[in-house]
């Protein structure tokens, strides 16, 4: 037995080394080759882009800016203004696009509560025989001469199904939260809606004024230059004193200036409406004049009522509940990570071993597991829930308090846009009065070119002033809706509507709120209650 023992291991041994010794080099050669052609493929350099590229990105992002849009046929009204805000502006596309988003995630997180069922094929190959003997752990000595149970080249395929409890209960709170996120991106949604036909209403008013107005500007401007002429004539004939000469083209000047500064104000009026409703700029449209009209300071809620309708409906307040919402639900997370992990596993196993004596077979079985020392982070982590808990009611006393200041804020600004509104409209007839005064005495020589000009101007002043204190108090009666949260437009008045469709159902909304821009008469109790 002794004498065998060397005779058994040395072809073992000459074998090995022998082998080594052929296949060294070769595999250091191959295995630096590998690394070579590694490196080379995962060196990557700077492509910037070119020129020509730039040129096609900018004529792609021009070309589908308005792509798509009902052409301006006619006069633009207000509501069809605002239903070219909702169709159209990019922002609030922006903010549709991420509510769209946070959907599709939602739909996604669905997939994580569902069994795993993973396939695995596989192919394995090596250059000689896997064998091994084995030593006597009481003797020292081989036992079993070397021997193999595996073929040099053999497949293996499996496909199992395994459910982790854990991880489902970990999912289904993360898929709950998702569906928080998807209505965080609904308020959102509704808050820049908001905000946007608030800002139509507003540039809409004061781009009806330039249209009123900007005609007689340039007609009193022209005006004025013709004065200033006459004036500087009359200073070179010296035919009046110079001082008096001077102090009247300083009035004119002056007068200039200020149709200089009305001209600036309304023309960027137009301008700004054009933006809101998505038309490329230097887009020539027209207005529609509405007659103006009254609005009713009777609105459909007391403000009590007003108030309690914000603190439901507003926004930012339904953002921190739904977030506060997600944060209870990471608390839930935090405390099942640190429970023991329970995965149930079925599945069925292919080798083309032929050594084996079974090549196909099935298994099933449970297995626990339970990392301890995660036990260790859960008081941290349940103190920065806490955190966030506190630091988020803490906001949410905040806004509140904000939101109540805003409803009653509204509700004043209104009230003084009202009275500020009857006050211009007294100066205006005024004003008027004087103009037909001023322009008699004028015809009769009694009074001067420059006094007329002077009243002229005086006149249009009022005029301005009459309709930007109907754009201010338009404004604020749409800040008051605002303010206590209800949309801009309800679920029935889709974008995916034609623009004239989408303008009749924003008007009919808009008149059932007491809106009777365009309108006869304030809308019935019925459609206040409806409204509110």
């Amino acid at each position: 037995m002794p004498s065998n023992r060397p005779a058994t291991r040395a072809p073992s041994r000459s074998l090995s080394r022998s082998g080594s010794r052929v296949r060294l080099p070769a595999v250091s050669t191959l295995c630096t080759a590998a690394v070579a052609a590694l490196l080379a493929g995962c060196s990557v350099t700077p492509e910037p882009f070119t020129q020509d590229q730039l040129r096609l990105r900018v004529d792609r992002n021009v070309a589908s800016l308005t792509a798509n849009q009902e052409p301006v046929a006619g006069e633009v009204s207000l509501y069809e203004a605002m239903a070219r805000a909702l169709k159209y502006n990019l922002d609030y596309k922006v903010a549709m696009m991420e509510e769209a988003v946070r959907g599709q995630e939602l739909d996604r997180t669905r997939f994580d509560m569902l069994p795993q069922l993973v396939a695995n094929a596989g192919y394995n190959s090596r250059s000689n025989d896997s064998g091994a003997s084995s030593r006597s752990l009481l003797s020292g000595r081989q036992s079993l001469e070397p021997s193999t149970s595996v073929e040099r080249q053999t497949t293996a395929a499996d496909l199992s199904l395994s459910w982790d409890v854990l991880d489902f209960g970990v999912s289904y709170a993360r898929a709950r939260q998702a569906a928080d996120q998807r209505l965080i991106s609904l308020e959102s949604r509704r808050k820049v809606a908001s905000r946007m036909v608030e800002d139509v209403r507003t540039a809409y008013w004061r781009a009806v004024s330039a249209e009123r107005l900007i005609a007689k500007l340039v007609q009193l401007s022209g005006d004025v230059n013709s004065a200033l002429g006459d004036s500087e004539e009359i200073a070179r004939r010296r035919t009046a004193s110079p001082l008096a000469a001077l102090t009247y083209q300083r009035d004119l000047i002056d007068v200039e200036r200020q149709i200089q500064a009305l001209q600036r104000e309304l023309v960027i009026a137009k301008a700004q409406l054009a933006a809101l409703m998505n038309l490329a700029p230097g887009t020539d449209f027209k207005l529609a004049l509405p007659v103006r009209t009254a609005i009713s300071t009777d609105f459909c809620l007391s403000g009590e009522a007003m108030i309690r309708t914000a603190l439901e409906n507003r926004s930012e307040l339904r953002d921190i509940a739904y977030r506060l919402r997600i944060n209870e639900r990471d608390g839930t997370v935090a405390l099942l990570r640190n429970l023991p992990s329970l995965r149930a596993f079925i599945g069925t196993n292919y080798d083309s071993n032929s050594f084996l004596y079974n090549s196909n077979w099935s298994g099933v079985g449970v297995r626990a597991s339970w990392n301890l020392l995660s036990v260790f982070r859960y008081p941290a982590d349940k103190r920065v829930i806490e955190a966030q808990t506190d630091w988020l009611g803490e906001r949410e006393r905040a806004l509140t308090m904000a939101v109540m200041t805003q409803v009653h804020v509204s509700r004043a600004q209104f009230a003084f846009a009202r009275q500020s509104l009857m006050t211009a409209s007294r100066y205006s007839q005024v004003q008027t009065g004087i103009n037909d005064q001023i322009r008699s005495a004028f015809k009769a020589k009694q009074e001067s070119r420059q006094r007329l000009i002077r009243e002229e101007m005086n006149g249009l002043l009022a005029e301005v002033r009459y309709d930007l204190a109907y754009a201010d108090m338009q404004n604020a009666f749409a800040n008051v809706y605002s303010s206590i949260g209800l949309d801009s437009f309800t679920p029935e008045v889709s974008s995916r509507d034609s623009v004239k469709d989408l303008a009749g159902g924003l008007q009919r909304l808009w008149q059932s709120r007491q809106d009777v821009t365009g309108a006869a008469s304030a809308a019935s109790a019925t459609a206040c209650t409806a409204s509110s």
